[in-house]
This record gives C-alpha cells, structure tokens and sequence, in this order.
C-alpha cells in the first residue's frame, strides 16, 4: 500500500515537472507557494533550473535554533541581531577611536619633535661648517648632493612611486628648482656673515611676502586680520635689526632675498599642484626641484668658487678635514630629512597647524641656537624678534579664513 502510494506520488511529482516546463518563473513560483502544491514542489539538485533570487536552491528557508534568534520569524531574527550590533558597537567603537586618536597624537608629536631636532643640528652643524669654509654655494650644492643621494635611493627600494613625467612639465619645474636654490644660496650667504638667530628672525618676515605673492601672481585678497598681523612682523624685525650685534648688511639683504626667493617656489608650487592636469604630488615635486637645483648648482659652484675651493685652501686654514666633513655630511642629511617630515607632517596636518608648528619651531632654533653658540642679545632685540613672532602665530592664525579670489 505504501509503495502505491509512493509511486502515485513520485508520477504526479514526474507529471507536474513536465507540465512546469511551460510555465514561466514567475508562474512556478506562484504555483509552489500555493499550500495545495507545495509537496508537489522539486528541491534544487542536479538537472534543476536555477531559480530566480529570493528563493534559495528551491527550498523555503525555516527557522534554525542554531542561528541567532532561532524559532522566531526571519524579519524577528534580523531584528534581534541588529539590536545586539547595535548595543555592542557604541562601546567597541569608542575604544577603538580612542585608542586610534591617541596613536595618531603620539605619531603626529613624535615627527613635530624629529622635524624640530632636524632643524636644530641643521643649523647648528651648518653654522660650523660656514664658520671654516665660507663658501655658501659650495655647501649648498652639497647639500644638494646629499638630498639627491637620499631621493634615488627612496625611488630605487620602492618607498615613495617615481614620477613619470612629460618635457613639457619638467620644463615647468625648472622655475621652480631655480628659485629653490637661489633660496638656499641666499639662507647660507646669510648664516655664514650674521648669528643664526639674527637669520631667523629676518626669516620670520616670510609671511610679508606670501602676501604679497599671493596678491600679485595668484589675485588673493587677504583679510584685514591678516594685514593686521603683518604689522608685528615688520615692526619686530626692523626692532631687532637695529639693535642686532652682528647686524651685517650682506647677511641682512641674503636673509631677505631669500624670503623671495622661498615664498616664490610656494606660490608658483601652489599653481602647479593646483593645475588638473598634473598629476605630482608634494613629495615627488620636492624631489624633482631637489634634484634639478643640484644640477643646476654644481656649475654655478665651479665658476664662483671652484677655484678658491681645493685641497691646498683647506691645509692653509688649518681645520680638520675629517671633523669638517663628517659635519657637512651631518648638516646636508638633516637638510634633506628635515623637509621630507616637513612634508610630511603638512600631509597629515591642516596648513594652519602646520605653519603654527613652523612659527614655534622658529622660536626652538632661535633659542638653541643662542644657547649654542652663546650670542649676545640685548633686550630690545629679544622684545624685536619676540614681537615678530608673534606676529608670525596671529597671521598662521588668521590665514584660517580662506581668502577670497579677485574677479575679473
């Protein structure tokens, strides 16, 4: 009895399989969610059209009490899980951003302190070896040697992506890599006649150019509050030049030619990275510039003070050769190194941190450096380079607002 019933069973399944065939999926589906037909349904397996989504492998999904909130509805079952993630993500989400906030503080403090420490040798080391040798493009084409040793090396082992670039936008950087080393000539011209201090504190009149830069070759309209600042700067620096022990006029005009020269490349960096059609990145066009102002350094090198520069100077001065190379190779390292964080901090970090930064890391080698090298300052040239940069910290402040473009 029950093998006739098995077999009256398996034909009607075999007969309704048949008839199926020419039915379309929506019909099918209709057909096996009627309770009348839904024995009569074919589980998916070997021959099996594929059904359409919305019904796995042919069969009805039905509650497991081995999923979570097994025995109750689908829809329930959902429920219950999305309210436990959502009891249970607040707590973990919050510990893992506090904890992801704190890496990121002791990261971004740990490259402030390496780009301030970089700094502070840089100068210091370069002050010495311009105290033996004052031949600045000489040390500056060093320098230039050392940042291009570092810069292959990066490109070779893979740890930042070669730029592939057209004539056409290397002929662009080329402006760029001239002013880069006309800047450094200018900043080793001016540490080599007058105290370091002295040469930062010129230095912090750099702001008084990006404005004027900007409004002449960008058509930048800075605010009140910016101009505003620019009045301690000036004042400062004017205070503290006229009380300066070892003021000198070649250190003071290089001092300043170099702030022309460096806020030059930021604004006519700032439209090439600007331009779409380029496609540069900061360190990359670092890099470039590095490279072509060491090419175009070492002539210039060679027709200044090529021939005052050899082996017979050295011997009629008297210094150490091994101790003067040892710190000319120590400064050219933290020269190149020094801007890499620089860069990279300024990756991480908006412009206004990144020049507040910049005004207290001025501060930190102007103080070193005054202890270092002991440099006698008056009151009134501290209160002149103190005014300056505090100027300096209100304009980083007030750059906040972002300026508005001319129309034309």
């Amino acid at each position: 009895m029950q093998a006739m019933a098995a077999t009256s069973s398996s034909s009607a399944s075999r007969a309704w399989a048949s008839s199926s065939l020419f039915l379309s999926s929506q019909q099918r589906i209709a057909l096996c969610s009627s309770p009348s037909s839904f024995s009569r349904c074919p589980a998916a397996g070997a021959g099996t059209p594929v059904l359409p989504l919305g019904i796995r492998g042919g069969r009805l999904l039905l509650p497991s009490p081995l999923l979570p909130g097994g025995g109750k509805s689908g829809a329930a079952a959902r429920k219950t899980v999305a309210t436990a993630a959502a009891a249970s993500s607040p707590a973990d989400g919050g510990g893992k951003a506090e904890s992801a906030g704190i890496s990121r503080t002791v990261q971004l403090g740990s490259m402030i302190l390496v780009w301030y420490l970089l700094n502070i040798y840089f100068n210091i080391y370069n002050k010495l070896v311009l105290k033996a040798i004052p031949f600045p493009y000489t040390i500056t084409t060093f320098q230039f040697a050392s940042g291009s040793f570092f810069i292959t090396l990066m490109w070779l082992l893979n740890l930042h992506p070669k730029p592939r670039l057209s004539f056409g936008q290397y002929a662009k950087i080329l402006p760029l890599a001239l002013v880069h080393m006309m800047g450094n000539v200018f900043t080793n011209m001016s540490l080599g006649k007058v105290a370091v201090s002295f040469t930062h504190t010129i230095k912090a009149m750099e702001p008084f150019f990006s404005v004027l830069l900007s409004v002449l070759f960008l058509g930048e309209t800075p605010s009140f509050l910016v101009l505003g600042s620019l009045v301690p700067i000036v004042g400062g620096v004017v205070l503290a030049s006229m009380t300066e022990v070892s003021f000198n006029w070649i250190g003071f005009w290089s001092a300043m030619a170099s702030n022309v020269t460096n806020q030059s490349r930021n604004v006519f960096s700032k439209k090439l990275l600007a331009d779409k059609e380029e496609t540069l990145d900061d360190i990359n066009l670092f890099s470039i510039m590095t490279v072509m102002s060491f090419l175009l350094s070492a002539p210039l090198m060679l027709s200044v003070e090529g021939i005052k520069f050899s082996p017979s100077y050295l011997q009629s001065t008297g210094v150490n050769l091994q101790e003067l190379c040892l710190r000319a190779a120590l400064a050219g390292t933290c020269f190149h190194f020094y801007q890499q964080v620089s860069y990279s901090l300024l990756a991480r970090v908006s412009p206004v941190t990144h020049s507040v930064a910049n005004c207290v890391k001025r501060v930190v080698v102007i103080v070193s450096s005054v202890l270092f090298f002991r440099t006698p300052i008056s009151p009134v040239n501290a209160l002149g380079t103190g005014v300056a940069l505090a100027g300096v910290f209100l304009y980083s402040r007030f750059k906040k607002a972002k300026p508005k473009a001319k129309t034309a």
